[in-house]
């Protein structure tokens, strides 16, 4: 199956930014922490807890009352969410017969429990062993999901793809790059070995998968990554992580950064039309270092990362000040 475009943005209920599984009506047989951790989750035949088969992910008991079961999400990214994926990896006899999605938006301490929570995937049904891909027409900013399954059974991990929506204070000195003041890597020439979003991920990198790297060039000419600002701003400072690439780093690196007034298409971003302008030159990095550079210019909506001529960063910080709303 092709996975839909809405799977390339953000997972805003990863563990990896912050997503917190907070409450299941039961989770005798797999934590409902696993719902939220990476990959899709792996079987080991011959494991067993004192419960029963251990399973990675989350798993209710067999239901012998009425009703159903459902688990509580905080998101670690407050956001418009643009689709789910309920995967049902390695659960073939025990997955849930359907499932149902909502959210809700909550103030930082209230609880979940008085919520008026918002309808945004209907009773669907589910299959074993696969990933359901469940787009979503919302505007609105949720920071909570509920996923109810029916009438219980196990579920693999919850994927919650969206735009993250961050409030920034105009002339405050922010990451605009950072996932979770928005930003995100809007395209990229080339993502072979890792995906471009690692660039914009909390903290530093774990390894070097957990960045941006391409495949080794074999023709003339460079990579490059687009980055969109969490919200139009002047830049100060830059750094360029190059963290766990030591025989894979670029040559070199170079930023240009444009305003773009409006929203558009991620393929406008290759358009000539396009007037970039140079931010950081084209300069000599190292392997396995944090680069920081002081910088001025902007405001920009989106900065290109060029890389020479091909291999891997891990992190990229883009300091600036938003500019003043309209």
């Amino acid at each position: 199956m092709t996975a839909p475009d809405f799977t390339d943005m953000i997972d805003l209920a990863s563990v990896r930014v912050g997503g917190k599984a907070l409450y299941a009506t039961d989770d005798f047989f797999a934590e409902k922490e696993n719902l939220l951790n990476p990959g899709r989750g792996i079987f080991i035949t011959d494991k067993y807890t004192e419960n029963g088969k251990w399973m990675d992910g989350w798993e209710s008991r067999r239901k012998r009352v009425p009703g159903h079961d459902f688990c509580v999400v905080q998101l670690g990214l407050p956001g418009r969410i643009h689709g789910f994926d309920v995967d049902t990896n390695h659960f073939t006899g025990n997955y849930p017969e359907h499932c149902r999605i909502e959210a809700t938006e909550l103030a930082p301490g209230a609880s979940w429990e008085n919520a008026s929570w918002t309808e945004l995937v209907g009773m669907t049904e589910l299959q074993g062993g696969s990933q359901h891909f469940l787009p979503v027409s919302n505007p609105n900013r949720f920071t909570h999901v509920r996923l109810h399954i029916y009438p219980d059974g196990g579920v693999a991990r919850l994927r919650v793809y969206g735009e993250v929506h961050a409030i920034l204070e105009p002339g405050e000195l922010v990451d605009l790059a950072a996932v979770e003041n928005g930003g995100t890597s809007a395209l990229a020439n080339d993502m072979y070995f890792s995906h471009r979003n690692n660039l914009v991920m909390p903290g530093r990198a774990a390894n070097m998968g957990d960045g941006w790297e391409t495949k080794r060039k074999r023709a003339p000419g460079n990579d490059w990554v687009i980055v969109k600002l969490g919200t139009p701003g002047s830049l100060e400072k830059v750094e360029i992580d190059t963290n766990h690439f030591k025989g894979n780093f670029p040559e070199s690196a170079a930023l240009e950064g444009v305003y773009i007034p409006h929203e558009v298409p991620a393929t406008f971003l290759t358009s000539r039309s396009l007037d970039w302008q140079p931010i950081l030159p084209r300069t000599k990095l190292e392997a396995h270092m944090q680069h920081y550079f002081d910088v001025s210019g902007g405001p920009y909506t989106h900065v290109r990362l060029s890389i020479f001529p091909d291999g891997g960063i891990s992190r990229l910080r883009l300091h600036g000040r938003p500019e003043a709303r309209q």
